[in-house]
C-alpha cells in the first residue's frame, strides 16, 4: 500500500537545493506526486508531497532529516494520505490583478470562506508595471465551490466584492 509524505524545507537559494531533495527521494524509491517551489527572497521553499511503501518513505524520513542537519535547511515533513477526489464540488479559477494594497488576501479567502469554499491552490507575486512602475499585485486562486452554491449569485457577489476593492478580476469554470 502506498504511503505518502507531506514536506515542506525552507533554505538559503542555491544551486543545487532541488537536486538534493529529489536525489534523496529517488535513491530511497520514492516519487514525488506533487510539488510547489519557488526563491522567496533570498530563500528557496519547497512544497511535496512523496508516495512510496512504507520502507521508501521511513528512509525519505531519516535521510532527509540528515540533510537538514548538514545543509541548514529548515524541514517539515509529516504522514499523510492522498486527497480524496471533491466530487460535491465544481473547481473555479480567480485571477486578480491590481495596485498592490495590504489586505488583498485576507478580503479574498475570507469572501470564500464565509460561503464554504475550498481554496486548493493561491499563488500571489508583486511586480512594477510596465512603462509606469507602478507597484501592482497578482493573485491566481483555485477554489472548489460546492455544488449547493448558486453560482451566479456567488459570482456576482464576488464581482462586487472586487470593484468595492478596485481588483480587476476574473473568476471562470477551471478548464481540464
Amino acid at each position: 500500500m502506498k504511503q505518502y509524505l507531506a514536506i515542506s524545507a525552507i533554505g538559503s537559494d542555491r544551486i543545487g537545493l532541488v537536486h538534493d531533495l529529489s536525489k534523496i527521494i529517488a535513491d530511497c524509491g520514492g516519487s514525488i506526486s506533487e510539488s510547489r517551489m519557488t526563491a522567496l527572497g533570498a530563500e528557496f521553499a519547497v512544497l511535496m508531497l512523496v508516495g512510496g511503501n512504507w520502507h521508501s518513505v521511513a528512509r525519505i524520513e531519516t535521510d532527509l532529516k540528515k540533510l537538514a542537519e548538514t545543509s541548514g535547511i529548515t524541514l517539515l515533513v509529516r504522514r499523510t494520505d492522498k486527497r480524496a477526489p471533491r466530487e460535491d464540488m465544481v473547481p473555479y479559477s480567480v485571477d486578480v490583478v491590481c495596485l498592490d494594497q495590504t489586505g488583498i488576501v485576507s478580503a479574498l479567502s475570507g469572501f470564500f470562506a464565509s460561503r464554504g469554499i475550498d481554496v486548493a491552490e493561491l499563488t500571489t507575486r508583486s511586480y512594477a508595471a510596465a512603462h509606469t512602475g507602478a507597484p501592482m499585485f497578482g493573485l491566481y486562486m483555485v477554489v472548489n465551490v460546492p455544488s449547493t452554491i448558486h453560482l451566479g449569485a456567488m459570482r456576482e457577489e464576488f464581482l462586487d466584492l472586487c470593484d468595492q476593492l478596485n481588483l480587476d478580476a476574473i473568476l471562470e469554470p477551471v478548464k481540464n
